[in-house]
Order: structure tokens, then sequence, then C-alpha cells
């Protein structure tokens, strides 16, 4: 069996590769993967606390392995800190590396060459599959999750917070993909079949964004399925309980 990491970013694509993965039975997933901002101690775009994510791989029973960043990273930079931690987890044994993907094409072209460099290769479980159908899939099998960011030019406030279930899919509008795939919200899962128990939480404040439009393709920070005119953002603020 193929040993493996999981690039985690502690949302509902990420649970659900895990989830297909751990089906599937090709793959021992070792270790999840995760960016931080150092600078705030947060995931990077979703905005998570660094102790609910170590909480969240305490309860998947998964190792964790942080890739430290600040917001004044370069793309360039950003690589040559990635290839660090992809060159230690090829020491490790580590043969392959699982991502979350489901239809951004150049993000995948992006991310295979990279691996390619580091001499691991990129599965992507999710991969083409239909997101209504992904996201159903992930209610029904008992997930659950809470959006922490939604992108302000596709999404109001209002789903900032709110728990991924049928009615949040419903109330969805029609430009908007039900998985985010474009970068429209982002989640935190705290229960589902791939976890010991449920991360404990408590939902906090909410808090509107803006950043200065930019036309830097070196900022790393700028999530690589937006554009640079996506600068508007809402996030909800979890605290551990």
């Amino acid at each position: 069996m193929n040993k493996a990491y999981l690039n985690w970013s502690s949302g509902k694509d990420s649970a659900l590769s895990l989830y297909y993965i751990q089906q599937q039975g090709n793959f021992r997933i070792e270790k999840l993967l995760t960016t931080l901002n150092e600078d705030v101690g947060r995931i990077t775009m979703h905005g998570v606390r660094k102790e609910l994510l170590l909480q969240q791989a305490e309860n998947l029973g998964i190792p964790l392995q942080l890739a430290e960043l600040n917001a004044e990273t370069s793309m360039e930079d950003y690589n040559q800190k990635m290839k660090q931690a992809t060159d230690v987890l090829k020491e490790q044994g580590f043969t392959h590396s699982i991502f979350g993907d489901i239809f951004l094409e150049d993000l995948k072209s992006y991310r295979e060459e990279q691996l390619q460099l580091a001499g691991l290769k990129a599965v992507f479980p999710l991969w083409k599959k239909d997101t209504k159908a992904l996201i159903t899939h992930f209610v029904e099998l008992g997930f659950k999750a809470v959006v922490v960011c939604t992108n302000s030019k596709y999404l109001d406030d209002s789903f900032c917070g709110r728990m991924i279930d049928t009615k949040f899919i419903t109330d969805l509008p029609e430009n908007v993909d039900p998985c985010g795939e474009n970068g429209e919200f982002h989640t935190f899962v705290f229960d589902g079949p791939i976890f010991s128990k449920p991360v404990k939480f408590k939902i906090g404040e909410k808090v509107k964004r803006s950043y200065a439009s930019s036309k830097d393709e070196d900022d790393c920070f700028q999530d690589k399925d937006q554009q640079s005119w996506d600068t508007e953002f809402c996030f909800c603020d979890l605290t551990s309980a």
C-alpha cells in the first residue's frame, strides 16, 4: 500500500478526500500537511485558528505537519517553502500527495508539476465529480461543517457562519458552485465518519475584510482559484470550546 500525505485545509473537500481514500484502501494516509499564516496563527484563506486545526488532527488520529508562511511571502518563496516540506516527506518514505481539488485544471497542473520536481505523485480522489452530488453525499455521510469564510462577490454575509446542510445547499445562488470550488466559500469540518469524536468549538464574531486589488501573481496568499479582483471576504471566527 502506498504511503501518502493529505493536503489538509480543515474543510469539506479535504475531509471528503480523506474519507474516499480510506474507503478505497490503496493509500495509507500517515500525515496531514497544512499551510499556516504564521503572522496570525491561522490556516491560509480559511482563517481557522491553529488550536482548532490541532484538535482536528488529534481527533482524526493523523500526525500534522505545518508549512508556516507569512503574509508577505512571494510565490517564489512559497514554492521554496513547500519544496522544503515535500523534501522532508519524501525522505520519510512518502510517495503520494492527496488533494481535494475537483475541476480547476490550472491548479491541478501546478500541483502536479511542483510534485514531479519533488519526486512525488499527486492524487485527486474528487477530480471531475459532480459537485452537487459531492456536497449532498458529504451531508448524507454525517459530516458536519460550518462556513468560516465567504467571498462577498458571490455570497452575502448571512451565509458566513452557517452549517453545511440540505437547507444551505438549497439556498445557494445559481452562480455559486455547490462545493465552493471557485472560492465562493470555505468551511471547517468538526465531525463525521473519519473523526473519533467531534471537535468542540464556539462560533465567534463575523469580520468583514477588504484587501487591496492586486495583480501580483507572486502573492501566494491570493487563493489560486481566485481572480485578482476578489477583494472582500467575510470571516466567521471560531474559538475552542
